[in-house]
């Protein structure tokens, strides 16, 4: 590049050559970018789809055009190669673009814009200017066509440079990574895995019929059915114990009173008893000092003394 062409003291020309040698010594596998010869406020650049998404594998080429007041001012942004996320020849709209230069730093470069063109081509497009929402399969068929040939436009000088990028880029590119059942599986895979789980819990329920039942059927905040069933679920070889006391646990939520009433029912006969003959004697006795203090008024207490 012929730098006597343009005035050193300029500071657009100044930053533009700067970023110019620093993309040169520092180059990137997910982009590449360079200035026209003949116009270093024009530049090709190409990058690479961002991995994981439906663009991984794609070499998209699009073109910068830097203003007179840069690095102050936004640069505007053309995507050349068909996507399926921005059209073609068209100025796109980004925060980072001429569309708004009330986000634009100063400090921002070409790679910082190219960095982050990457990150937004999986993102929503919202309706924004410029902007395309293709279908995933759709972007995928486009990622694999765009490494066959790089797009034509402008002068054969223009051509020349978007022909080395392209082949830079796609020595550096991994092959576009193709679906198979492999990385998805199809549902057939799936379903005898749910068919074991399904299995398993319908062996845990052979193994204590009753807990699962009252598990299902009880009120919320009822804890210790809750464990209870949780436990013998678990425990595949339940012990006779576990599956008992599951099974004793009724489904009404009164698990803490029944235990107690077969105690009840023991203790209160035997509590009648007690009473009936506390009463009997207090009777007896009752009556007995009646009578004594009826026989004393009467004149007869010797008699009754005498006699008792």
């Amino acid at each position: 590049m012929a730098e006597d062409k343009y005035n050193l003291k300029n500071p657009a020309v100044k930053r533009i050559l700067q970023e110019v040698k620093e993309m040169q010594s520092n180059p990137s596998d997910d982009f590449t970018s360079l200035p026209l010869e003949e116009n270093i406020f024009e530049w090709q650049f190409a990058i690479r789809g961002p991995s994981d998404t439906e663009f991984e594998g794609g070499i998209y080429h699009g073109r910068i055009q830097l203003p007179a007041e840069y690095p102050f001012k936004p640069p505007s942004f053309m995507l050349l190669t068909p996507n399926g996320r921005f059209e073609t020849q068209t100025k796109i709209c980004l925060s980072i673009s001429n569309h708004h230069p009330e986000h634009w730093q100063p400090s921002w470069s070409v790679r910082t814009a190219l960095v982050a063109l990457i990150a937004f081509m999986p993102t929503n497009p919202n309706g924004a200017l410029g902007s395309l929402d293709y279908k995933k399969e759709e972007r995928r068929a486009l990622a694999v066509k765009s490494r066959e040939a790089p797009p034509k436009f402008g002068t054969p000088e223009r051509q020349k440079l978007i022909d080395e990028i392209h082949e830079y880029m796609l020595s550096k590119a991994p092959p576009v990574p193709q679906s198979s059942p492999s990385q998805t599986p199809p549902p057939e895979e799936q379903t005898p895995k749910r068919d074991d789980e399904a299995q398993k819990s319908s062996l845990d329920d052979e193994s204590a019929p009753g807990a699962l039942e009252d598990h299902s059927n009880a009120p919320v905040g009822n804890n210790s059915i809750a464990e209870i069933a949780q436990e013998v679920t678990v425990n595949p070889n339940p012990s006779p114990v576990s599956v008992r006391a599951a099974r004793e646990v009724p489904s009404n939520g009164t698990s803490n009173q029944l235990p107690q009433k077969p105690e009840s029912r023991v203790q209160k006969p035997v509590d009648d008893r007690l009473f009936t003959w506390a009463a009997v004697g207090l009777t007896l006795a009752i009556l007995v000092l009646l009578l004594k203090k009826f026989m004393k008024s009467s004149g007869h207490d010797a008699v009754f003394v005498f006699g008792s």
